[in-house]
């Protein structure tokens, strides 16, 4: 394709996506004909080091995640070790929040260009040295810059990863690479508050929060290591034709600067909101809209004027993207939740541990990975009819979760009962994330596959920071005037009907492809 032209329309997309050629462009040279049979050469002759790579990005991806769920048992430990205050506490859990969201898009982009492989390197040496200054931090201050530099670090990895499954894997093979790829988060979701637990026990408040975030070095030099010893040589993957200073140039720095303050500006309220700030912090909101409006009208403006922008809008004309990311937009904005509150309900309601909070959630994480792992097997025959099956589960889980909450408010049953009944949630997440990821993804075209991950992950980072501070606002709202167990069903309650609604979305697209012979029902 000439790199000065348009990416073209949706159905040209779709046909690149599909392994097909995209429509000549207007007045653009043709590719040549050597060119053309190498690129249908490299769709239909997968690459014989896929799995290696896929390994690496596992193990980036268990670190990245495990650091995430690690610190959200070890708060109160750091606010002891450091003298934290609460608002400073706040932003350990703001400031990673805030950078991962901001720089996925860009990043994504920026990994379509220049080279995956380089971007995924650099985002894991950042996350593994922030790691390292977390861990020796002497003051909140110190540690909230590491944390800015953590989300960083993250922000560049994942879409890199997710772009490198589509660039690697063809057909049932994608299916099977994004099931490992749940099933890996589905682990490290569980096994991180559980570690967390386990670490703040052994080490005591005093040093025990520091090999939280010490425990992410050595998986990162493995990851490192593993990097560089298997990924394709050279690191740097430009694309065919394209020099870097040309590739430098399709960069779109205006618009990645309007997007990243967009979300900034949309993100920083909500996050913030669990920390009693200003109310004036909301007027943020119109802003961020203001500034999202502005981003589109840009990027159409860049590509009419015959340029690749950082997301090309067309993509939102395919169905089976603006589906599968509405749908995982809304699931996140729900379901996140259900681990913030379990952790008030076990430690705050209950006074538990937090190790023997943490261990709550491991028959969840063994029963997600185990049905992503399944359901990345069979996506591709199912296709939409796993993730709404799963989204089923995940809603009667919750159901029982509430049920055996409420029992033992009244003195009957235990709260142990949740093992079970969130385990049920487990098998519904893993039925829902990746499968959806793989549908989603299916006619994006390669050139796009890192930015449309991160658009993808983008709507989760929203969902799950405005779910979190409306849904944990609605239980401590119900609390001063009940007890734990009303407020707990309350939010519980509230998630149902966010997942309702992502349920509805998916009941739409199934009705759609089953309708139009789209895809697997």
């Amino acid at each position: 394709m000439n790199p000065c032209s348009s990416p073209g329309t949706g159905a040209d997309l779709t046909r690149r996506a599909r392994g097909g050629p995209a429509e000549p462009s207007a007045g653009g040279p043709s590719s040549g004909n050597t060119s053309a049979a190498r690129d249908r050469r490299d769709l239909d002759e997968p690459d014989p080091r896929r799995w290696r790579i896929l390994a690496v990005l596992l193990v980036a991806i268990f670190m990245s995640l495990v650091g995430v769920s690690i610190v959200n048992v070890g708060l109160p430990s750091i606010q002891e070790g450091l003298g934290a205050g609460q608002s400073q506490i706040q932003w350990v859990l703001s400031g990673y929040a805030l950078t991962f969201g901001v720089v996925l898009v860009a990043a994504g982009r920026a990994g379509d260009l220049f080279g995956r492989g380089f971007l995924f390197v650099l985002g894991v040496a950042v996350f593994t040295l922030a790691s390292v200054a977390a861990g020796l931090a002497t003051d909140p201050m110190m540690l909230t810059i590491a944390r800015f530099v953590q989300g960083l670090g993250s922000g560049l990895l994942n879409p890199q990863g997710v772009g490198m499954i589509q660039q690697y894997f063809r057909g049932p093979e994608r299916g099977r690479a994004f099931g490992l790829f749940g099933s890996m988060v589905g682990i490290a979701v569980g096994v991180g508050p559980l570690l967390g637990g386990l670490l703040i026990h052994l080490g005591g408040v005093d040093q025990g929060w520091r090999w939280m975030f010490f425990v992410n070095v050595p998986v990162g030099l493995l990851a490192l290591v593993l990097a560089l010893a298997w990924f394709p040589r050279p690191l740097l993957h430009r694309q065919r034709g394209r020099a870097p200073r040309e590739a430098l140039s399709e960069l779109d720095p205006v618009g990645a600067l309007l997007l990243g303050l967009a979300i900034l500006a949309v993100l920083l309220p909500f996050i913030e909101a669990r920390a009693a700030a200003s109310p004036l912090m909301w007027a943020l909101l119109p802003v961020g809209a203001l500034l999202l409006v502005g981003w589109m009208r840009w990027e159409r403006r860049y590509k009419a004027a015959g340029r690749l922008p950082m997301v090309d809008l067309a993509i939102f004309r395919t169905r089976s993207f603006s589906s599968g990311t509405a749908l995982i937009g809304l699931y996140f904005l729900g379901i996140t939740s259900v681990w913030v509150l379990i952790a008030l309900y076990m430690q705050q309601g209950l006074g538990h541990t937090a190790l023997e909070s943490g261990m709550i959630g491991l028959p969840n994480a063994l029963a997600s990975a185990l049905a992503a792992n399944w359901a990345g097997r069979h996506v591709l025959r199912l296709g939409r009819k796993v993730v709404v099956a799963g989204m089923l589960s995940v809603l009667l889980g919750l159901a029982l979760s509430v049920l055996v909450i409420e029992l033992e408010d009244h003195g009957i049953g235990s709260e142990w009962w949740l093992l079970a009944t969130l385990a049920l949630v487990g098998l519904g997440q893993g039925a829902v994330v990746s499968p959806n990821q793989t549908l989603t993804l299916a006619e994006v075209p390669l050139e796009y596959a890192g930015s449309s991950g991160g658009i993808m992950q983008t709507g989760q980072r929203i969902g799950t920071s405005v779910g979190i501070a409306v849904i944990t606002a609605v239980s401590f709202t119900v609390l001063p005037g009940s007890d734990w167990a009303q407020a707990i069903t309350a939010g519980f309650g509230l998630i149902g009907l966010v997942v309702l609604s992502a349920l509805a979305v998916g009941v739409l697209d199934l009705r759609h492809r089953q309708r139009t012979g789209a895809g697997p029902g």
